[in-house]
């Protein structure tokens, strides 16, 4: 159940009323402790400030920092309470606190035990003074983190103020436009119509099997292709068939003037124009006909 910002209020102020008190009843104590370790009135009167003071002090920076902080707050804010339960517990075992009969700097009659309750009376004040600095310094130079909820609560309220400033806009998206649907006619007019033409439709032509369409000649199909294609052998110039001698005599008229070393099958094969069978036979007659002519 969420309280409301007026249930909020009285239960901060019941609980600044309980501390009010209960700091009254400790402040009684503190004084009578700090009068009997020589302090004078003025002094025993500011004494439960400075202890319970900064227990107050280290409450809210437990509060406000984080970490490590948050942790060296809460240990003072212990520590000081323990120190003074310890005080006030003094203060009810020794009856001649409460009248200041009490011998100065007598708290116990065991001496270790009075030495370390003058100790710890005297330290506070002290100890008071580092830790309180350091804990405002602390509180002064503390930079929260952003929660991630809050993060993601402030970009949820981006996002609708967006969209709702998107959908304020002047220019809104415009209506669907509604198409009328095309009619057709009726079957009845179509056939009233045909009947009042003056002429008759004309038949449908017939068509014609592609099996009977007569093709054209493969040279004339060939003779469109292009200049870079491959044409069919139909299409070629028929060229004469050389016999082995008329090879031979072409072969000895073109390399009359080569060295014995350019005669190869590949260079008679392009001078000649014949298969590389042939440009074989014909380099290895040459190459016999120059080993025996002196």
């Amino acid at each position: 159940m969420n309280l409301n910002h007026k249930g909020k209020a009285l239960l901060v102020l019941a609980l600044v009323a309980v501390v009010g008190m209960a700091f009254r009843v400790s402040w009684n104590a503190l004084r009578d402790v700090a009068g009997a370790i020589g302090a004078d009135n003025t002094a025993a009167t500011l004494y439960p400030f400075v202890v319970d003071g900064l227990m107050a002090l280290a409450l809210i920076a437990a509060l406000v920092l984080t970490g490590k902080d948050r942790k060296f707050a809460l240990r003072v804010l212990g520590t000081y309470t323990i120190a003074s339960l310890v005080l006030n517990y003094v203060h009810g075992l020794v009856p001649e606190l409460h009248g200041r009969t009490v011998d100065w700097g007598r708290l116990a009659d065991w001496d270790p035990a009075n030495y370390a309750l003058v100790l710890l009376a005297t330290s506070l004040p002290v100890g008071s003074i580092y830790f309180g600095s350091d804990l405002v310094a602390k509180v002064l130079h503390h930079h929260p983190t952003p929660i991630p909820d809050v993060i993601a609560n402030a970009e949820e309220s981006t996002e609708i103020v967006s969209n709702r400033s998107t959908a304020d806009l002047a220019v809104s998206t415009p209506a669907p436009i509604t198409v009328a649907p095309l009619r057709m006619p009726d079957p009845v007019a179509v056939d009233f119509l045909k009947s009042a033409l003056p002429f008759k439709p004309v038949p449908a032509i017939a068509s014609t099997p592609v099996a009977s369409i007569q093709r054209r000649p493969v040279a004339a199909e060939s003779s469109r292709r292009r200049a870079t294609g491959r044409l069919p052998e139909v299409a070629r110039s028929p060229r004469p068939k050389r016999t082995a001698a008329q090879l031979l005599d072409e072969a000895r008229t073109v390399t009359a003037g080569w060295p014995a070393a350019k005669v190869t099958a590949e260079g008679i094969r392009r001078e000649v124009h014949t298969s590389p069978a042939n440009a074989r036979m014909l380099r290895d007659t040459l190459l016999a006909e120059r080993a025996t002519t002196p």
